[in-house]
């Protein structure tokens, strides 16, 4: 059977949960997945990506869940590889269904809600950098993309770690509000910055699950590595 890895970055202060948190959530799409074996592996626990790695093929493809191609997935990925030459595929941020996926599940919240999109503000939450623009521009080109697929009244995005703040962009918001992490995991930063940062704001509003939670995307990503492999078959 073949194999893919998902990885993702994981919390190097404190490791061991954010590498549970990852294998559980790869096998959810290894249940998802149409003949294709999935692990996982964090770049933050020691040694953990290079044992996975290790006991893997040739033909293993690594699924990077991070939300921009940035350092991580063009530098230190390939090189923790140490030489091997394994297909790592764009990662979920850049991914060009993203808008559609996200756009459908908060439409799915504003129906629950019994709101309209051009009457609803949306902040989105996004990591930023204080060293690289890469993060944050990923985040605005999708809040662009978001933009032409569903009319919010205000769509605000704003970051954990550069200007304009989380606290920042949901300021002065009223309840009919959502606010959308643009992460991949729940790690420390969703669990901490974020609603640290819109407890600063007063947000009044209401907060999605992480997008890379989203059901859409869990079932999405084991799509895309089905047909990763369907498509070498069929080559």
């Amino acid at each position: 059977m073949p194999n893919a890895i998902i990885v993702a970055h994981g919390q190097p202060s404190d490791p061991d949960p954010a590498e549970h948190a990852l294998a559980a959530y790869a096998a959810e799409v290894d249940a998802l997945c149409n003949g294709v074996a999935v692990t996982s592996a964090t770049l933050a626990a020691p040694g953990a990506f290079e044992q996975r790695v290790s006991e893997l093929p040739d033909d293993t493809v690594i699924y990077p869940l991070f939300m921009a191609k940035g350092w991580f997935v063009t530098s230190a990925l390939p090189k923790r590889l140490a030489g091997r030459d394994l297909r790592i595929l764009d990662p979920l941020g850049v991914d060009p269904d993203l808008p559609t996926l996200v756009a459908d599940a908060l439409q799915e919240k504003l129906h629950e809600n019994q709101w309209n999109a051009q009457d609803t503000d949306l902040v989105l939450a996004a990591h930023g950098s204080g060293r690289s623009r890469n993060p944050s521009a990923a985040a605005r080109a999708f809040a662009d993309d978001l933009g032409r697929k569903l009319t919010f009244r205000s769509i605000r995005p704003g970051f954990v770690e550069e200007p304009p703040s989380i606290a920042t962009a949901a300021t002065g918001l009223p309840p009919k509000s959502l606010c959308l992490p643009f992460f991949a995991c729940r790690g420390g930063h969703v669990l901490e910055d974020v609603p640290q940062e819109l407890a600063a704001a007063e947000f009044k509003g209401q907060v999605m699950p992480v997008v890379g939670e989203l059901p859409r995307i869990k079932r999405h990503i084991g799509f895309r590595l089905s047909r990763v492999f369907e498509g070498l078959r069929n080559s």
